[in-house]
Order: structure tokens, then sequence, then C-alpha cells
């Protein structure tokens, strides 16, 4: 019996990039790298600002083969909802011209929560009108194994694809990703020869060094998802590059020094692609991050890939919105200026639709008014700064203008998070009057007099004040004068207000505070956890996050391997609960050989939390269940809990397939 998952007891490294490598500093001391020229001239990669594009959102009634909500539910033959779900951020659909309802509550405005299908060809015509719009290059088209279910909506997908990009002047390549593809090796090879190889026909195929461009992403990743030996991998670059392509190599982050989520022995691999790029996606989520990997990362890999002549294409990524990285634009752009200092000529950008990891920059609800009321999601505006739904495109946009030498290398990002009109500088007045009109155990209603704006007031931001911070809680648009708080906690006193918008971002100061306390309640009984919103810090292919609290223990999550720290984290509700006790399970099958994993536990009616205990050894045996139950010391009011993995003797990666949470 192979080794997975479930078995393994090695002790591959782990530890997180960052702690890993804190002892050779941050950037901010670091002096810029000297340009290293790349091995090739400009083409369709080189030079280029490329996305990588899923493709791989489909509804049940869309005319898809695979005839169900792919990529959007947990069971796909049930449409989204809360309890249902795979993405954590909501897109802005109003470029669609066809949308299919969800079982979602309405938007915070109302309208009906609806949601795009990629087998549509007007919404593949959209992005890349998009693409086109906002100067970005290249599209790479995830290719996941084909021979199954999903083979014949992907094989139609890259036909959709073709064909927008052909119509609006964009350059396509398909990316292979080798992810749980058992045959691989020789699968992949029929696969290009008898359908993919045909669109390299196509005037809109992307070229380099006047080769036909493909990627293939994970070889060498040191999980079991990716299990391919050294021998097995270079046959596959070397048959593609007989077969006269340039081949780009999605390796792991660390592919330079063959550690941590790389496996050793892959060098020859690496140095046989053509050109390089690097995985990020859950390396960093903030400014110092990014400014560590610039040194230990990208100036060393550019001089590897420049010594061995071979091409870099390093990632950039916005951010995941539920876990608050984005910073409005300022943690992408400070990436774009590393490159650009660096001296790296290509970037990709991770990813251009992927909504179940929140990292992407295609068009998303602007504020809670865009978001169903009910998902728990965040919205652009989720720091306090307004931003439009297209705001990521067009820092890409910019972020490409800097990277070709368009405009001038600046560590301020030029692209307004609200493209204004007409030079409007002018913020509204601020509201008046505001008063509590109504409120009950977890409820507060809201009313305030109109604020006045020398162009107009395009809607109205409601605000939750605790001490000096404010963190909002709804909006209006237009001049909606009055807004219902929901999601509170009973017998719990509250303070608001309200600010003004205008179309060019501008923000009116604060109305005046008012503070009320709603009224008594029921304690809530039995698993707080069940079906809520759930995020993690990384997660393994289809081990979503949500598997860890859908009710199911033979369902689990599993995060990035080799990479901790890792953290899952549970939203009860915007109304804070008692919590006292965790129960955590992993699968009771005997296959799930006894393990020990090392966690801490925090918890916080708003972020950043606070730790209640520190980090300790739990044994999970199937004997037993396979369950662990971790009593705090007190209850606690927390809105968030998280759990934090530190090691694991059974699998390199943090592992749960229950978090429960109960009062008592």
């Amino acid at each position: 019996m192979g080794v997975s998952r479930r078995t393994f007891l090695g002790t591959a490294a782990g530890g997180s990039a960052a702690a890993g490598l804190a002892a050779l500093g941050m950037a901010g001391s670091a002096t810029a790298a000297t340009a290293a020229p790349a091995a090739s001239g400009p083409g369709d990669v080189v030079g280029k600002v490329t996305v990588g594009y899923q493709g791989w959102f489909a509804c049940i009634g869309d005319g898809a083969p695979i005839n169900a909500w792919w990529h959007y539910s947990a069971n796909g033959s049930q449409p989204p909802s809360p309890s249902n779900t795979t993405i954590v951020a909501w897109p802005d659909v109003r470029d669609y011209t066809r949308t299919y309802q969800t079982a979602y509550a309405n938007l915070g405005n109302g309208q009906p929560a609806t949601l795009f299908s990629s087998y549509d060809q007007q919404t593949v015509d959209t992005h890349f009108l998009w693409l086109q719009q906002n100067n970005i290059d290249t599209a790479a088209l995830q290719r996941f194994n084909p021979n199954g279910s999903e083979g014949p909506t992907r094989d139609a997908m890259a036909a959709k694809v073709r064909s927008s990009a052909e119509t609006h002047g964009r350059k396509f390549y398909i990316m292979y990703d080798v992810s749980d593809w058992t045959n691989m090796q020789s699968e992949i090879k029929t696969d290009w020869t008898s359908k993919m190889k045909a669109h390299t026909a196509s005037s809109a195929y992307a070229t380099q060094n006047g080769k036909p461009v493909v990627c293939i992403w994970g070889f060498g990743f040191a999980d079991n998802q990716r299990p391919f030996d050294a021998a097995s991998c270079l046959d596959v670059v070397n048959w593609f590059k007989d077969q006269g392509c340039y081949v780009i190599g999605g390796v792991p982050t660390w592919w330079r020094t063959g550690d941590r989520d790389s496996r050793p022995g892959f060098s020859d691999v690496y140095h046989a692609f053509h050109m390089l790029s690097p995985w990020m996606v859950g390396r960093i989520g903030n400014v110092a991050d990014a400014d560590n990997f610039y040194n230990v990362a990208t100036v060393p890999d550019l001089a590897e890939c420049a010594t061995y002549g071979i091409d870099y294409q390093p990632c950039v990524l916005p951010g995941a919105v539920l876990l608050r990285q984005r910073a409005h634009g300022d943690f992408m752009w400070r990436q774009f200026y590393n490159m650009k200092r660096a001296g790296v000529a290509s970037v990709y950008i991770s990813m251009f639709d992927e909504f179940n990891e929140g990292n992407q920059i295609a068009k998303t609800a602007e504020t809670q008014a865009w978001v169903p009321t009910n998902s728990g999601f965040l919205a652009l505006d989720e720091d306090g700064t307004a931003c439009s739904s297209d705001y990521y495109l067009r820092l890409t946009g910019d972020g490409g203008k800097m990277l070709k030498g368009q405009i001038a290398l600046t560590a301020t990002r030029p692209t307004p998070p609200v493209v204004g009109g007409g030079g409007d500088t002018v913020p509204p007045t601020a509201p008046g009057n505001l008063q509590v009109t109504a409120h009950t155990s977890t409820s507060v209603t809201l009313a305030w007099t109109a604020a006045t704006d020398n162009v107009g007031v395009t809607g109205y931001r409601v605000l939750s004040v605790t001490g000096s911070a404010t963190s909002p809680v709804g909006s209006t648009a237009g001049n909606v004068t009055g807004f219902t708080v929901t999601g509170l906690t009973p017998s719990t006193a509250y303070t608001f207000d309200v600010q003004a918008l205008d179309a060019a971002g501008d923000i009116s100061q604060p109305s005046n505070q008012v503070t009320v306390t709603t009224d008594a309640g029921s304690t809530p009984t039995g698993n707080l956890a069940l079906a809520k919103v759930i995020s993690a810090s990384s997660q393994t292919q289809v081990y979503y996050p949500s598997n860890a609290n859908d009710g199911n223990a033979n369902t689990y999550w599993e995060s990035a391997n080799n990479a901790f720290p890792q953290w899952l984290q549970v939203d009860l509700g915007s109304v804070p609960s008692q919590v006292k006790r965790l129960v955590l399970k992993l699968p009771p099958a005997t296959a799930w050989a006894t393990r020990t994993q090392t966690i801490s536990v925090q918890t916080g009616a708003s972020l950043p939390l606070t730790t209640q205990l520190a980090a300790l050894n739990y044994t999970f045996n199937p004997a037993t269940g396979n369950a662990v139950t971790i009593t705090l010391p007190a209850a606690v009011t927390a809105r968030y809990v998280r759990l934090n993995f530190t090691a694991n003797t059974g699998w390199p990666a943090g592992q749960l397939s229950e978090l429960e949470v109960y009062s008592a």
C-alpha cells in the first residue's frame, strides 16, 4: 500500500519560510539588486504580465457537461450557500449578461445573490475584455487531469478561452497542473498531442523565442499530491522541449535550495525548464513578508536563473480578502516595486479568478451592499478604504507599466482605489442626527439625516466603534439613510457612527456617535461552529477548510505541506458567543494512524485575536475515536476561534476533519 497522508510518519522539514529565514534580514536595509538581463528577449511571456486563469466555475443550468455547481459548492449538486460553499470572496457580477441564483440570502442592497458561470462564452469574453482594458498581456489557462468527469468541460473551456483571446487581442497558453494526476507521465503527452496542441494554431496562442508556450505546474513539490520522481518529471520536460515547446515550470518556492516545500534531488528538473515561476500563495501576507522574500528568494533566484540562462517569472498576488491581507493595494504594489528594483522582467499574477482562495484580481464586491447578507464574506473596503470593484485589475495594469519601464519605479502605488470623477477631491459633509430607532437582542436599527456633496453622495458606511478603532458593519447605496445592524450579541453595549461617500472615493467625517445596549437573549447550545464561515492559512487541493465544519468526520481539511505554521479559523457569526470547549476530530478510520499535532488556541470578538492556550501536543488515536477535547481555562466571549498548527507527527501539515465549538 502506497504512502498516504493518513499513514506517513516521516520527518519532512517544516517551518515557515519567514521564520526559517528571519536571520537574513529585511529588504528595508538592503540595496536594490543590479538588474539581471533575461535569458530571452521580449515575447508573449518574457517582459509581460501573465495571469493565472482557472475558468473552473460552472452552475447547474449553464449547459456545461459537468452539470454541477463546479468549484462553487462543496456539494456540487446543490446551489452554494453559507453551509455549502468553496469560495471565500464574492464576485461583482454586474458586467455579466447571465447569472445563476444561489441559496445565499440577498445582497446587502436587496438584489438577489447570483453567480457567473465560466462556461458561458460571455463570461470569458468579459474577462478577456477586462484584460484588454487594463493592458494585461497573457492568460495561463489551468488544466488539471482531463481524463475524469471534468474533462469535457475543461476541453470546452480551452476553446472558449481561445475565442476570447483572439477577439480581444490577448495571448493565452496551457498550464498543466499535475496535482492528483496518477498516470500523468503518459497521459499529459497524449493530451497535448491529441487535444491541446491544436490550439497553438491560434494567432492568440502565446509563443516565446518562436515556440509555443506550455507550463507544467507541480513538479518537485514535497507533498503527496505530486509524488512523481525526478526522472519521470525530467522525461516530461524534455519531451515537451522535443515537441518544440517553450516550457515553463511552476515550481516550489524553495526550488533553488531544494528544501522546505521542495523535494531534494530535483535540481536537474528545475534547470531543464526554459522559465521558472516559483509558487508564492500562502508564503507571504503583508509588506514585511514581501520585503523579506525580496532578499531571501527573489534576488538570489534571479541570479541563479541568470547563471543557467533561464527566464524568471515570479508570482505577484493581491492577498486574500478574507484574511485582510490586501491593505487596499499596498501589499500587491510592494511586490511589484520589489520585482522592478530587483530587475525582474516578467511576472505571474496568482490569480485572475481565484475566488476560492480570495486571491482574485477580477472584479469583486466593493462593499457589503454587494455581498450576501448571510455569507460572512468581506468586501474590498474591509479595511475602511473604499475600493472600486475593478481596483486590482487597474493596479495590475499599473504594475505592468512600471515593470515595462512605461512609468518610473515608485514605492508609492499610483493607482487610486476609486476612479475619481472630474478630479473631485471635496468630501461630503458628515451625516447628521444619527439615532437608534429600534433594537432587539441581536439587532440595532439606525437612522440619520442626509449628507451633502459638491457632486453627489453615492452612499453611506456604517461603522462600529470600539475605543479609537472602527470597523465597517454595513453600507447603503444612494440616498438611503437608514440601516439595521444584525448579528449582535444580547445584553451588549455597541457604539456606532456613519460616514458618507462620493463617486470619487472621498469620505466624510463621521456623524455623531450613538451607544445602545441590545436586549437580553438566550444562550445558544450545540456545536456553534457547524456550517459557519471557516478559513485557513492554506489548503491542499480539494481538502478545503469547509470540510472541517461540515458535520462529516470523513471529510477533512489539510494545509499546505512542509510549511508550518498553519492555522484554521471559524467565524461563529457577528454575534460573539460564549466559548468554553473545543472538540477536534480526524477521520475515524483506522487507516489514519495515531499522530500528535501541536496546536495553540486563539479567540476574539474581533481581529487580532488573543491566545487562550499556548501550543500543546494533542494525540489523535483512532482507537479512541480520533478525537481530542480542549477545555479553555474559562469561558470567553468570541466571534472567532483559531487553531494554530506548528507540528504533526503523522503528516507535514495541519489536518482536521471537524472543529466543534461549545459554550459549555
